[in-house]
């Protein structure tokens, strides 16, 4: 591995306020390039920004009230950004954030969770994954080093859920999302966690509704660093870091990173 290879990492803090100590840590320790946060649950303004600007990183947030909100973090500046879709349609839930930085495009995302197969939320989550396909095609090629991250609330795998047989059909593990997910990735990109890990059960979700979930593995793995191939071919490494998920007042979700020798991108 490189002396200095360029990481990414995502995380679902589920409230940045109630989890500033545990990101400040684990950010302290890994030094990410770049952050990518989901479920912030505030407003631009009420974003904790000083204790992360001390740690040397720059910021970017689209927030909102109580429920949502994507933030990036990153070391260097960024060299440019979108905030939304910007296609034109309705746009008012903080679900996307994407930044160009160190020449790599960022696309961080929130993706709704779709409450239940027969709530119209439901189907605006697929339509949100397949809104997600045209933001790509307009903006991006899949020849150019682009990385789609997130909280993509979807597992795509039997191997990615605690009971496959159980929860086929349920949100997150539904038919039509792994359906919509493969054809969104179809754009060009590559699952970094399972090109290398192909046979492991590794989950990044696990519900506080669940009793005993983390002690009993009874999760999901529905947080990832997706990446076009060129990246995928330079990469370094992609895991799951469970340690923030122990501590104290953790989130229900745990961080991806995965690292990348970005002198050989082709």
């Amino acid at each position: 591995m490189p002396l200095n290879p360029w990481k990414v990492a995502t995380f679902n803090v589920n409230g940045i306020r109630a989890r500033l100590p545990l990101v400040l840590e684990w950010l302290s320790r890994e030094r990410p390039d770049v952050l990518c946060l989901q479920e912030i649950k505030c407003l631009e303004e009420s974003f904790p920004a000083h204790p992360f600007m001390e740690l040397g990183y720059s910021l970017r947030v689209r927030g909102q009230k109580s429920f949502n909100g994507v933030a990036v973090l990153s070391l260097r500046e960024p060299e440019d950004e979108f905030r939304g879709f910007g296609d034109g349609g309705e746009d008012a839930e903080a679900r996307l954030l994407a930044i160009r930085v160190d020449g790599v495009w960022v696309v961080n995302t929130y993706v709704p969770q779709g409450r239940d197969p027969l709530d119209p939320a439901f189907q605006y989550k697929l339509d949100f994954l397949s809104r997600l396909k045209r933001f790509f095609e307009s903006r991006f090629h899949p020849s150019m080093p682009v990385i789609w991250t997130g909280d993509v609330n979807v597992a795509p795998e039997p191997l990615d859920v605690f009971d496959p047989e159980r929860l086929d059909g349920e949100v997150g593990f539904h038919p039509d999302e792994r359906a919509t997910l493969r054809e969104t990735m179809s754009w060009g990109f590559v699952d970094l966690f399972r090109r290398l890990h192909p046979g492991r059960k590794q989950f990044t979700f696990w519900d506080y509704r669940l009793r005993g979930g983390f002690t009993r593995n009874l999760g999901w793995r529905i947080d990832h660093v997706l990446a076009t191939e060129s990246l995928s071919s330079v990469c370094l490494g992609c895991d799951v870091d469970t340690e923030p998920r122990v501590a104290s007042k953790p989130s229900d979700h745990t961080p991806v990173w995965a690292a990348f020798d970005l002198s050989r991108l082709p």
